[in-house]
């Protein structure tokens, strides 16, 4: 495992180091694409999502729905199959990942994800619905619809560009299994082991078993399903966030004030990785970006296609809703909580294992930021403190250097001995061994977001904390609900019908796995995924932006929705 953890992260370096050079730091390709591919559609399309965001929202209710029309499932169907896959983990451990690594400054530049990212989502979804395939009849509750990248890639841009649209597919199908499945079933096991001590097999199975039930019964299932449980979930969130900052309503704008400060002169992530470092902020903010709204990544095109329509554009007005809810509303009260209660930066007491877990091995910089290195062959430690030299790396969790350790829970017996990194043991000065110690140290991911809410609604009782735990078991299961329709697509454009009820099987099965897969590894193989998936998607939404233009200037002229019954 400790091989496949170090290949993951070898890869990972050097996707993120393809990029423009500035300084000592790089601006990776995906940054640049995302922002730069966003920025173009926006412009081309007239500022889209400023201009039509109303009207993609009386779309969504259903005002203009004629169940006639060609498709598998209503414009709300859809909508909330995709904001079930968007609306996920990113929300919650992906946003407090942003805030710890890339500080407060990071919300800003997730926001600019989600606003230039809605252009893009508008193209994708429209050109998804144009080019979609549509066939008379169902075959094992596959639906009688076809759509996607894939599909306007090939049909789009022409058989000369099938070579990508497979690329894409396959591409999309292997990120279905990490960034819809694992990374969703691997938050859920830890959430569940922490909270209630649940073996994260038994996780797995029951987990495993909840989706199974669901995606074999194919997109219409799975849309009945997410129509319930997507506004539950994102209205249960959404309202104990907006509680927790109303009772703190006199912090709202030094806040916001502290946000757009750190966004342009970051002064430190919580980890130490972004004092005064603006691309570290500026590539947090994105990746956590897309990781929650998937604006350019070409998943949400798949579920939008669906939809009963014969116009393009009024699915298309509907994706502009799908970042505005994920990033701008969900996103922004996560973080909002995080920092109005503090806890962003709080150091907490916890327990820390010698041999793996969130334990990294860090050098400070003159500055005071830190980088990780190679762990060194011991690390004395006297009355709990580390005596560590000049340039050496020292134990660090959640990427931060533990001030001192101790020996018991209650933090009353301070630790003075060594610690072997290598053999993941600390051995006291009496000969005693120990496989884990307890000091304090900043949480990460959900557990973040779980303190933010149990102290931000701490006056009301000591329920808080289970909002998250609840949000997290909602959030995974119908994240990896849909996004097993997202991988089934892929695999019967690869291999034809007869592929989608073998991988929904082999789907089911990633579920388990990704409950026992380490969570570092987890999230590293996703952040490679997007990258993959994103850079033909966008090209493909730049070469194709001419026909969507005219399909949205077609549209609003003729105001098609007021042509239907």
């Amino acid at each position: 495992m400790d091989v496949i953890e170090q290949l993951i992260q070898t890869v990972k370096f050097y996707v993120d180091s393809f990029g423009i050079p500035v300084g000592e730091q790089v601006i990776p390709l995906k940054v640049i694409a995302l922002l730069g591919a966003g920025l173009f559609l926006t412009v081309r399309l007239g500022f889209v999502q400023f201009r039509h965001l109303a009207h993609g929202f009386a779309v969504a209710s259903g005002r203009y729905d004629d169940p006639n029309e060609p498709g598998d499932v209503s414009h709300f169907q859809a909508l909330t199959t995709a904001l079930s896959a968007t609306v996920g983990i990113g929300n919650i451990a992906g946003a407090a990942w942003a805030i710890h690594y890339g500080g407060p400054g990071a919300l800003f530049w997730m926001w600019m994800t989600a606003l230039l990212g809605a252009a893009t989502k508008f193209s994708e979804v429209t050109l998804a619905q144009r080019y979609r395939e549509v066939t008379a009849e169902t075959h094992k509750n596959e639906g009688t619809v076809a759509g996607g990248p894939m599909y306007y890639i090939e049909h789009g841009l022409g058989a000369g560009w099938r070579w990508m649209a497979i690329f894409f597919a396959v591409a999309l199908g292997f990120t279905a299994f990490i960034t819809g499945n694992a990374v969703q079933a691997n938050t859920l096991a830890d959430t569940m082991q922490s909270n209630f001590g649940t073996p994260n097999v038994v996780t797995g199975l029951l987990a495993a078993a909840v989706v199974a039930v669901v995606i074999l019964g194919g997109i219409t299932r799975i849309g009945r399903v997410t129509a319930v449980l997507a506004p539950l979930m994102a209205g249960v969130y959404v309202i104990s966030a907006l509680l927790i900052i109303l009772m703190n309503i006199g912090e709202v704008l030094p806040t916001f004030g502290l946000i757009m400060r750190e966004a342009f002169n970051p002064t430190a992530g919580v980890a130490g990785t972004g004092i005064g470092i603006l691309l570290v902020t500026l590539n947090w903010g994105v990746n956590r970006g897309l990781f929650s709204n998937e604006a350019g990544q070409g998943s949400a095109p798949i579920a939008h296609a669906a939809a009963r329509t014969d116009e393009p554009v009024s699915e298309g007005v509907v994706g502009l809703v799908e970042p505005f809810i994920d990033t701008i509303v969900i996103v922004t009260m996560t973080c909002l909580v995080l920092i109005i209660t503090g806890v962003y930066d709080d150091r907490v007491p916890s327990e820390m294992t010698l041999s793996g877990g969130d334990l990294t091995y860090v050098a400070t910089r003159p500055d005071g930021s830190v980088v990780e290195g190679q762990p060194p062959t011991t690390i004395p430690v006297t009355d709990g403190r580390q005596a560590v030299i000049d340039g050496q790396t020292a134990f660090a969790w959640h990427d931060l250097p533990v001030e001192r350790f101790f020996t018991d829970l209650a933090q009353t017996q301070p630790f003075t001995g060594a610690i072997d990194p290598a053999a993941g043991v600390a051995t006291g000065a009496d000969g005693t061994t120990y496989a884990l110690l307890y000091g304090d140290a900043p949480e990460g991911g959900a557990p973040l977001t779980q303190l933010g809410f149990q102290r931000g609604l701490a006056p009301l009782g000591d329920w808080g904390g289970f909002i998250v735990v609840l949000s997290v078991i909602l959030f995974a299961i119908s994240t990896a609900i849909s996004w097993s329709y997202y991988g089934d697509r892929c695999a019967a454009y690869l291999f034809g019908k007869k592929a989608v009820f073998p991988y929904r099987l082999v789907y089911v099965g990633m579920v388990f796995l990704g409950t026992v897969i380490a969570p570092a590894a987890v999230w590293d193989l996703g952040d490679i995924a997007l990258t993959v998936c994103i850079l033909p998607n966008l090209l493909a939404l730049v070469l194709l932006s001419t026909k969507t233009r005219n399909l949205m200037d077609d549209y609003f002229d003729r105001q098609a929705w007021r042509q239907q019954p």
